[in-house]
């Protein structure tokens, strides 16, 4: 048994994040083809409360840590101060 992961979901991902945020009250967690910040950036977003790595932690077991670590300025390059500012402004 296998199935599809990585990169190639995101998108699905993304329009799944957004619409399941669209129609609940409560925070969703986006997971699906998260490689970089940018990836991360796009789900929250999108609608994403937050977000969850998986694959991308098999070929770059650092990812985790230099999202961290790039996130705050890619949230400030957006202007906002935190990133329940972030949440959803796709809508």
């Amino acid at each position: 048994m296998g199935g599809l992961s990585g990169p190639a979901i995101k998108p699905v991902a993304l329009r799944c994040v957004y619409q399941v945020s669209q129609a609940v009250s409560i925070p969703v967690i986006g997971a699906g083809g998260i490689a970089n910040t940018n990836d991360v950036v796009e789900l929250l977003v999108a609608g994403a409360a937050a977000v969850q790595l998986g694959t991308a932690n098999f070929y770059d077991p650092n990812v985790s840590m230099r999202i961290l670590d790039e996130l705050p300025a890619c949230i400030a390059n957006l202007g906002a101060k935190r990133v329940s500012e972030v949440v959803g402004s796709l809508a």
